[in-house]
C-alpha cells in the first residue's frame, strides 16, 4: 500500500531536530538524496512550513519548492522586483483535519466562487464566474500516498478579502501524520546556539 510505502519512507530518512523560536524544525535526507524540510508549531503540533528538494539530473543540489507555509512570512523581500501586495497571494496552511488553501486579496462575494475536485487530472481549481480568477492546484500529500481525490472533501468558505479552501484530511492521512509526530517529539532537538549537525 502506497500510504505504509510513504510510512517507511519517512521512517528510513536520517533525521535532524531543532527547537527555535518555538517551532521544531526537522529536517529529512532521504535514501535517494532528496530533502525535505518541516516546522512544527511546538504549542499546537501544527505544520507550519514544509519544503522539498530533489537532487538534479546530474546529481547537484536542485531548487527548494514550498509545499506548506507562506513564502516570505515575514514581508521582507531580498527582491529589487516585487508583485503587488494587492496581487491575489496563494498559499497552503494547513489544520489538524484539514489540507488547507488561503487566497488573499481575493474580495469578490462568496456566490462568484466556484471550487472542484477533478479525480482525473488529481488536481482541485478555483474558479470565478466574472473570469477574474484561475487556480489548479494539487494535493502532493494524497498523491504520495495514492489516495484518491474525493469531491466530498472538499469545502470554502470566504471572510476578511480571503478565500479559505479547505479538504478532509482522509484517515490513512490523519493516522500516518499522528505516527510521525510521536517519533518526531522522540528525536533529541538541540536548542538554537546549541547545535549538533550529525544526522539520525
Amino acid at each position: 500500500m502506497a500510504v505504509q510505502h510513504w510510512a517507511d519512507t519517512l521512517r528510513k530518512a536520517k533525521k535532524t531536530a531543532l527547537i527555535s523560536n518555538g517551532k521544531r524544525k526537522v529536517h529529512y535526507l532521504f535514501e535517494d538524496g532528496s530533502e525535505m524540510a518541516e516546522e512544527y508549531d511546538l504549542k499546537t503540533d501544527e505544520l507550519v512550513l514544509r519544503r522539498l528538494r530533489h537532487k538534479t539530473t546530474f546529481g547537484g543540489e536542485g531548487q527548494w519548492t514550498l509545499e506548506v507555509g507562506e513564502t516570505n512570512p515575514n514581508g521582507v523581500s531580498s527582491d529589487l522586483i516585487k508583485e503587488s501586495s494587492s496581487n491575489p497571494l496563494f498559499m497552503r496552511k494547513d489544520t489538524k483535519n484539514s489540507f488547507q488553501w488561503r487566497v488573499r486579496n481575493i474580495s469578490y462575494p462568496i456566490e462568484v466562487y466556484s471550487v472542484s475536485a477533478e479525480p482525473t487530472e488529481r488536481c482541485c481549481v478555483i474558479r470565478t464566474s466574472n473570469k477574474k480568477y484561475y487556480k489548479k492546484f494539487s494535493i502532493p500529500d494524497l498523491d504520495r500516498c495514492q489516495l484518491p481525490l474525493e469531491s466530498a472533501a472538499l469545502s470554502f468558505t470566504h471572510a476578511n478579502n480571503t478565500l479559505i479552501i479547505s479538504y478532509k484530511k482522509p484517515k490513512e492521512i490523519l493516522t500516518l501524520e499522528q505516527e510521525l509526530l510521536g517519533e518526531l517529539k522522540k528525536l533529541k532537538g538541540t536548542s538554537e546556539g546549541d547545535i549538533d549537525c550529525k544526522t539520525q
